[in-house]
């Protein structure tokens, strides 16, 4: 196994300088031109092919659909104006709990 140092926070970084970017090559920047609805679109896609790709136990597969599964939640949640640093706050607060007690703690829906 290669160890990596590339992170979730070098991949926002990436997608929001791509995203910025005025380059009509720039697949992330087509997403954003594209908008949330399209971009929420493919991140279920993604969900489910890294879903389909686990039940088969296809370990490649699921590592490429999780890989761009990820990129894409990173692309929506810039879109949805939402910082990487907002979700690691909320999953650092939730570990501070049994799973279930923080379900349990959440409003009903």
């Amino acid at each position: 196994m290669t160890d990596t140092r590339f992170t979730l926070s070098d991949l926002d970084a990436i997608v929001r300088t791509r995203a910025a970017s005025g380059d009509p090559g720039s697949y992330t920047r087509k997403l954003m031109d594209k908008g949330v609805s399209k971009i929420a679109q493919k991140v279920g896609e993604e969900a489910v092919e890294a879903a389909i790709a686990a039940v088969e136990r296809d370990r490649e597969g699921l590592t490429g659909e999780a890989a761009d599964l990820l990129y894409h939640l990173l692309v929506l949640l810039h879109a949805g104006d939402v910082p990487l640093d907002e979700v690691m706050r909320e999953l650092a607060r939730r570990t501070g709990q049994t799973g279930l007690e923080e379900k349990a703690s959440r409003p009903d829906t």
